[in-house]
């Protein structure tokens, strides 16, 4: 009597799914992190006002008129690429809403989150200095998103072996300090403009003519609109007859000789007796002061 021969299957033919370990099952969905949604909505509602402010040019709520809110909008450090930085910090948050609602694999999910954040503290950080120390100023809502992204941070890093334990963090930090290293180095260069960028021809003879006419440039080194009129000239700007006359920061009291010419407002150009108040053109200060433009 012959034995009943056992069939197998053909090569390359599909399996059945086994159960138990290593069984082939699908991994179950990963839960939304309604922590990190909940903070990063939060962020979200701080920088569309922002944002909003930005475009529409209407007052801050709860900041008074001329103060540290206005004097941040208003600088060159309000917007990046043509658009506002709130708008930028709006992605940020949207983009970390996203991951924490809709990306699977919990250790990928930690790892570009984790990387976000730290940019993002980074950045924040970073412009939270130059209103400090270039500006004078203090934002509240500038300051509300920087505490929002620091908690979203805070969190990530507070619970890592959750997401993947025994990983190698040193590897980690270094990756994410670089990538935010280099962001803040494109940012500055952005802001700031390349080193040793060449001279402006016209507007350094400009710059050279009002300093030997006598003309005086009255600001402050806080004062945005100051900046611009720097930055108006390049890297000729350093040699505009510029006078401090608030050099201790905003609040403290006026130089001598600058309350002795009436100096109120910022900036202020004293052309051949002349006086002109607000941020002026190159071509604005060739025509008062005689300088052929042309």
């Amino acid at each position: 009597m012959s034995k009943a021969r056992k069939k197998t299957a053909p090569r390359g033919a599909a399996q059945p799914p086994r159960n138990g370990a290593g069984g082939g099952r699908a991994a179950p969905p990963l839960a939304p992190d309604w922590l990190i949604i909940g903070l990063a909505a939060a962020g979200m509602l701080v920088t569309a006002y922002l944002s909003f402010l930005a475009w529409s040019g209407g007052p801050a709520a709860l900041c008074t008129e001329g103060g540290g809110c206005d004097i941040v909008r208003q600088s060159r450090w309000s917007r990046f690429l043509g658009l506002p930085v709130a708008f930028w910090g709006f992605l940020v948050y949207a983009l970390l809403a996203l991951m924490a609602w809709r990306m699977p694999a919990r250790l990928k999910r930690w790892r570009w989150m984790s990387t976000l954040a730290l940019v993002g503290v980074a950045v924040s950080l970073y412009l939270q200095s130059v209103a400090l120390i270039a500006l004078d100023a203090v934002c509240p809502w500038c300051l509300a998103s920087f505490a929002v992204i620091s908690a979203i941070f805070g969190v990530l890093v507070a619970r890592p072996h959750a997401a993947a334990p025994g990983m190698p963090w040193t590897h980690w930090w270094a990756r994410g300090a670089g990538i935010a290293a280099v962001v803040l180095a494109t940012l500055h260069l952005g802001y700031n403009g390349l080193p040793g960028r060449p001279d402006d021809a016209r507007l350094s003879a400009l710059a050279d003519h009002l300093r030997a006419s006598g003309a005086q440039y009255y600001g402050a080194w806080w004062c945005t609109s100051c900046q611009e009129q720097k930055r108006a000239f390049g890297a000729a700007g350093e040699r505009l007859p510029f006078v401090e006359c608030v050099p201790n920061g905003r609040g403290t009291p006026m130089l001598a000789r600058c309350q002795t010419q009436g100096i109120e407002t910022f900036p202020t150009w004293i052309i051949g007796g002349s006086r002109h108040t607000g941020l002026l053109t190159p071509r604005e200060l060739a025509r008062h002061s005689g300088f052929d433009w042309h």
